[in-house]
């Protein structure tokens, strides 16, 4: 064999191993490149998935803290309707009548007459335990309160006369005990006395009367005049 063709045998080896260098050097760079895209392809699918629970998250609050708020209306707009309805409650209340004890038997009525008093009854007698509560029945002004009926006379025993503000006056007598004073406000329902058996009565009682003036010899028919305030006994 000539020299030139052992020259050209050993030149084609080197160039078939330059080739397939080369061809590994670039499978090896495609698989490095893809790897690093699949990286970068992987980072960004995270940070996606990153916002969405975030957003996710935000919008649980904001739901969390609207229904919080729409509860905090709803209570504020209930306890603002409770607020009212007492408030009418208490303006209705203060506008209206109410009989002066709440169990009672009715005993001897307005106009009765008999040996028991000088002239006609002046009242309606409310036939009660010694010691029940007495209750205003209606708001306004102790204009008198004392023993002696109150300055009406001793048949009275102790006694209490509440002016009103239409012009009328309430009347309670025979009380074992009173709460109020001349010169005393006082609201509808509220507590004035205790009843009891003093004066000129033949048993546990209380005398009530709506008067005109403060004072005796003035007093219309109680039963009838409740009845027109609504009140009925």
């Amino acid at each position: 064999m000539s020299k030139r063709a052992t020259n050209q045998l050993s030149i084609r080896p080197s160039v078939s191993r330059v080739r397939n260098a080369v061809v590994a050097t670039g499978l090896g760079t495609s698989l490095v490149l893809g790897a690093g895209a699949a990286f970068a392809s992987g980072g960004a699918d995270t940070a996606v998935l990153a916002a969405g629970t975030t957003a996710d998250s935000v919008a649980q609050q904001a739901t969390a803290q609207s229904k919080a708020a729409e509860a905090a209306a709803e209570k504020a707009a209930t306890a603002k309707k409770k607020a009212e309805a007492a408030k009418k409650a208490a303006k209705k209340k203060a506008a209206s009548w109410t009989a002066p004890v709440e169990k009672y038997t009715l005993s001897a009525s307005y106009g009765t007459g008999g040996a028991r008093w000088a002239a006609k009854h002046s009242g309606q007698d409310f036939a009660v335990p010694v010691g029940t509560k007495v209750e205003a029945a209606h708001a306004g002004t102790v204009v008198k309160a004392g023993p002696n009926g109150a300055g009406d006379g001793p048949a009275y025993g102790n006694a209490v006369v509440i002016k009103h503000a239409n012009g009328k006056y309430s009347q309670y007598a025979h009380l074992s005990k009173i709460n109020v004073k001349a010169g005393q406000s006082v609201k509808t329902g509220q507590k004035i006395a205790l009843s009891g058996n003093t004066g000129n009565s033949s048993g546990p009682h209380l005398h009530f009367e709506i008067r005109t003036t403060p004072n005796y010899g003035s007093a219309m028919n109680p039963a009838a005049f409740l009845r027109s305030v609504h009140v009925s006994i």
